[in-house]
């Protein structure tokens, strides 16, 4: 699983890099465009370069003074295709319990009224 600044970078990286393709890109352009709650330096930045290749995200060409030749490798687009499946899943669960709760309250109200006009129409 990879932390909040490694999956932020990874999606730059796939806009940056549509259908696999190398593409050089700056260490700069990617840490400029970094939230600032999740503002990266270089060596932060590079050390997640890093972790992204070795978890076969993403392929390194060549490095050269924070500058990069690099493409995203089909299990990087997994990870994030798979982050936002389970963000709609997360979100239709959610949906779930509303209308079980929903559900339940219309059913206690009913059953309360039904009694109630049981009552009514019914004299004891």
């Amino acid at each position: 699983m990879l932390e909040q600044k490694s999956k932020l970078v990874l999606k730059f990286l796939i806009q940056e890099c549509p259908n696999g393709s190398y593409k050089i890109i700056e260490s700069k352009d990617i840490i400029a465009s970094m939230p600032a709650k999740y503002r990266l330096d270089n060596e932060a930045f590079d050390n997640i370069l890093t972790y992204l290749e070795r978890q076969d995200c993403i392929s390194i060409k060549y490095d050269d003074n924070n500058v990069y030749c690099l493409c995203v490798l089909p299990y990087g687009y997994e990870i994030l295709e798979n982050e936002i499946k389970k963000k709609k899943e997360d979100k239709k669960s959610s949906h779930l319990w509303f209308l079980i709760l929903i559900n339940l309250l219309v059913s206690f109200a009913s059953g309360i009224l039904g009694t109630v006009i049981a009552h009514i129409l019914i004299p004891h």
